[in-house]
């Protein structure tokens, strides 16, 4: 079995939106995880019912439930994180967990600063409505449409809809927005951290809530000799793990990442799985 891979949602999914991402990978040979995040089950159309289990759910939780997963693993995993899931990606690595990292259309950590205005007004919505922060929050269609999946046809949006939206958890929301105004917060990453794994940045081109000029911004904070690299894909919306051409993204994260992971293991020993 080649090196386990552990792919890490973001917010408003179930881990269902990997589905072929994990397909694509178990066909290559690899072990592939999706946790959901604590609170969050499979079934979207529940969920959109009642998220009530994903009440004041905020990262730190999340972080940690993903840190004592990879800590069980027999070693150390590719990391690859989409959205929220790409700053807890970066949050790991920084952490030493995981053999390489790959961050998909991520919300930055803190100390990347002045957002792009259309992640402002994606996310006002949400921040209009003050039980948001110890609740949930969940994108209408509409909204959904808009922010999320914008290269979609109305067809595959509402397929996409049905399948994998859920409220997303607003204690998580905050937490990433006001991440820069937070003296601990936890999606702090230390971008001189020299000994760190690897890590890919990815952006979607046509990106509205994480454009791709500010996962390129993230990218740049990095000043450590640790590797670090960008790649963007054209006409790409957020929703790049599961939109038309998937295919290229998933072969071009996994091409990487196995490539950087093989280059470290025939330099040195064997990567602990915690540092």
């Amino acid at each position: 079995m080649k090196r386990p891979i552990v792919l890490v949602h973001g917010l408003w999914v179930t881990p269902h939106c990997w589905d072929k991402f994990r397909s694509y990978y178990e066909s290559r040979g690899h072990q592939v995880l999706t946790p959901a995040w604590p609170g969050v089950s499979d079934d979207a159309a529940a969920m959109r019912r009642d998220a009530s289990s994903l009440n004041s759910v905020g990262a730190e939780q999340v972080i940690e439930h993903y840190a004592e997963i990879i800590r069980g693993l027999p070693e150390a995993p590719i990391i690859i994180g989409h959205s929220y899931g790409g700053v807890i990606t970066q949050v790991l690595i920084d952490r030493g967990l995981g053999a390489v990292g790959v961050a998909i259309d991520s919300v930055p950590p803190k100390g990347v600063y002045i957002l792009p205005l259309s992640t402002y007004l994606a996310l006002l919505p949400a921040f209009l409505k003050p039980a948001t922060l110890r609740g949930t929050f969940l994108f209408t269609l509409r909204q959904f449409w808009k922010v999320f999946a914008n290269t979609l046809s109305e067809t595959e949006v509402r397929e996409a809809y049905e399948s994998v939206a859920i409220p997303a958890s607003g204690r998580a929301i905050f937490q990433a927005a006001l991440a820069n105004f937070m003296v601990n917060a936890p999606t702090f990453v230390d971008f001189a951290n020299d000994k760190r794994s690897p890590l890919l940045l990815i952006g979607g081109e046509k990106d509205v809530i994480m454009p791709s000029a500010l996962n390129r911004k993230n990218f740049r904070k990095y000043r450590s000799s640790a590797i670090t690299e960008f790649k963007e894909f054209p006409g790409r919306s957020h929703y790049i793990i599961a939109e038309s051409g998937w295919e290229e993204v998933a072969d071009y994260a996994l091409s990487w990442a196995t490539a950087q992971a093989d280059s470290r293991e025939s330099a040195s020993p064997p990567i602990p799985v915690s540092a």
